[in-house]
């Protein structure tokens, strides 16, 4: 069985990390599947969104603790341990900033370690209610290696984001939400639903605005104010020459439903 499942289906990708029976964690296997899938869905301009989620109860628990403590038994170096992060686990986050179409993450358990970073990278982030997040590196000894010590600030605030990376505890989906670590949360039996909801609405929208709306949003976090105002006049004028802006406006003028076309 594939370590990790991709379907497409209306315009929506969804990867399914497939390792029940061990939590979800990663395999360097499924890291080149996951990068893999990315990949096509950078490239394929008939995904128009991405939705990640975990097979079985939980999402994902990271990396293979096990392995890890075997790595260290058997000798390995610091730079053999580097380089693994780079070369495979560091792989998804530098290929999702290629990705400028909206990436939704389904939590359908528990995230923990870099499994919770690797939930952080969504666009959007939903929780089923018996959802858990735990940054739970410094539980073995570690630290967060897979980007959550960037994400993790700019989400939560500092100070919030020091107490779970330093003490590791648990965060409840409802308390997720309200600490702005999640967009929302849904009974279980509701997420997946949920999720493609938003997908649905987000696949059938007017496609360039979207995309270059996220790369609008990415470029902020790193430019002053005066740029951003600049990138977004070049934005307005790649935007109004689509096909879909002038189906947004013949729609209001006629008063009735705008369909786009992703064009």
């Amino acid at each position: 069985m594939s370590e990790l499942l991709f379907e497409k289906a209306g315009g929506i990708a969804t990867i399914t990390l497939n390792r029940p029976d061990s939590g979800n964690a990663f395999t360097t296997e499924m890291l080149a599947q996951w990068e893999q899938a990315l990949r096509e869905c950078i490239h394929d301009d008939a995904i128009r969104c991405v939705v990640l989620t975990g097979a079985g109860r939980i999402f994902c628990s990271g990396g293979d603790v096990k392995r890890m403590a075997a790595n260290t038994a058997g000798g390995q170096q610091p730079w053999d341990r580097a380089k693994y992060l780079t070369d495979h686990v560091h792989r998804i986050p530098l290929t999702l900033m290629e990705l400028d179409k909206p990436y939704l993450v389904a939590v359908n358990g528990a995230a923990t370690g870099a499994g919770m970073d690797m939930a952080l990278m969504g666009d959007l982030r939903f929780a089923a209610e018996s959802a858990r997040f735990a940054e739970t590196y410094i539980k073995v000894g570690f630290v967060a290696g897979d980007g959550g010590a960037w994400m993790l600030p700019r989400l939560v605030g500092l100070p919030r984001a020091l107490e779970m990376l330093w003490l590791g505890d648990f965060v409840s989906a409802a308390e997720a939400e309200r600490i702005g670590l999640v967009n929302r949360t849904v009974p279980d039996d509701q997420l997946m639903a949920h999720t493609y909801s938003v997908a649905e609405r987000l696949a059938s929208g007017p496609t360039v605005g979207i995309r270059l709306m996220k790369r609008m949003v990415m470029q902020g976090l790193t430019s002053s104010f005066r740029d951003g105002l600049a990138f977004a006049a070049s934005c307005v004028g790649v935007v109004s020459a689509t096909e879909d802006h002038r189906e947004a406006t013949a729609a209001f003028a006629e008063k009735r439903k705008p369909v786009f076309r992703g064009k």
